[in-house]
């Protein structure tokens, strides 16, 4: 295991009830008035909204509504929330929804109380944050990002075309209710592609130095292996509570940083996907679907060792009668196999690119990661984006 220095601040209340049994006391303890995030009004078709508001109303809280969140919360949408934050003097903000609303709403806690300009200082570049921001609470209603339990927001400045992730660890939530009933109304689509999500953040991690064993790349392989376990499960059950549970759960665990602890890291898949989506504002978890088997044909044998252990160890697959670099390729190829299973697309034209997208201005602006086994270049990463085509 490498060095490391291992901080999680956030206090989870995992499972059914939980935020009628926590949220009126947890939220009384940071003042008056709660700004109430929320995405575009689920909340409000599936009894989410009326089960946390009244839970805020016997506590006696102000609320301050901060709707209309989208699916790539946007710099101007920050700047929205951060006016009203202030203009309400509003003491927690709780986040009720995805991965979106609890970035957008980590941005908007910084930028609520910061003089300067928080895309310059905090986005476009990282940097220290010396104050504190306002309090954050979370109310997750859908699993794939992970957000509820680290300091990371992802967010599009639409007007330079970037789409930025920073991870600042006085923007973890001091409390995420996780309640895995909250996750049935999400649509089929919307939970595959989370749960693709996850996967993505879990191989992300593991393909990448060191090789030798180490208890992160242990969880890892387990976590993989649930991950196709439960998403298989909810496709079949949407409501099936042990799925449903269980993929909640290994969201916030590739994501809380501990299998990130001792590792190298490659997350160049998001990099290229974040900068499709600030260019097309396509589905997260589709782009990185379509991503992540032609990006790791071309890198897989780079990192030879690792991807046999993925082979073996996450889809089972003998190797017996195989060569290294022929085990590493099947793991690779039922990858492919199962993000078809799932239904996610697999070319950019389903994601809507189309022959006027500059592909080559995409891949120009991606930044490049430097945990990858193999070193990347804007060139490559065009190709990549041109064999997805």
């Amino acid at each position: 295991m490498n060095n490391f220095i291992f901080e999680n601040a956030t206090k989870v209340y995992f499972g059914k009830g939980c935020v009628k049994e926590y949220l009126a006391c947890l939220s009384g303890h940071y003042g008056q008035t709660v700004m109430l995030a929320y995405g575009g009004g689920s909340v409000k078709k599936n009894g989410v909204y009326e089960e946390v508001t009244a839970c805020l109303q016997k506590a006696g809280q102000t609320i301050v509504e901060f709707s209309g969140i989208g699916a790539n919360p946007t710099y101007e949408k920050v700047m929205e929330g951060a006016r009203l934050a202030r203009e309400n003097k509003v003491d927690l903000i709780l986040a009720v929804g995805g991965g979106s609303v609890m970035d957008c709403c980590k941005a908007v806690s910084m930028a609520a109380v910061y003089d300067g300009d928080v895309w310059k200082d905090f986005w476009a570049s990282p940097g220290v944050i010396d104050f504190e921001p306002l309090p954050l609470g979370a109310i997750v209603t859908a699993a794939g990002t992970g957000s509820e339990m680290n300091g990371g927001a992802v967010i599009t400045n639409e007007k330079l075309k970037i789409k930025t992730g920073r991870d600042y660890p006085k923007c973890n939530a001091r409390f995420a209710l996780m309640d895995p009933t909250y996750t049935y109304s999400v649509p089929k689509k919307q939970m595959v592609s989370g749960g693709f999500d996850i996967l993505s953040h879990i191989m992300e991690t593991y393909f990448s130095e060191p090789d030798e064993d180490n208890v992160s790349d242990d969880i890892s392989e387990a976590l993989m292996r649930g991950v196709i376990r439960d998403l298989r499960a909810a496709i079949q059950n949407p409501e099936d509570y042990t799925a449903r549970s269980n993929l909640m759960w290994e969201s916030t665990m590739a994501e809380n940083r501990i299998i990130k602890l001792g590792k190298r890291m490659d997350f160049e898949c998001h990099q290229m996907e974040h900068q499709l989506g600030a260019y097309t504002n396509c589905n997260h978890g589709a782009g990185l679907a379509v991503l992540h088997p032609v990006y790791y044909r071309h890198i897989y044998r780079d990192g030879l060792e690792k991807f046999q252990k993925f082979a073996v160890n996450v889809w089972g697959i003998s190797p017996e009668d195989k060569t290294g670099e022929e085990l590493a390729r099947a793991g690779v190829e039922t990858l492919a196999d199962f993000i078809k299973e799932i239904g996610l697309p697999t070319t950019l034209r389903e994601l809507g690119v189309n022959e006027s997208t500059d592909l080559k201005a995409i891949a120009d602006s991606c930044n490049l990661a430097p945990g990858s086994y193999k070193k990347m270049t804007c060139e490559e990463i065009l190709k990549i984006f041109q064999e997805c085509y």
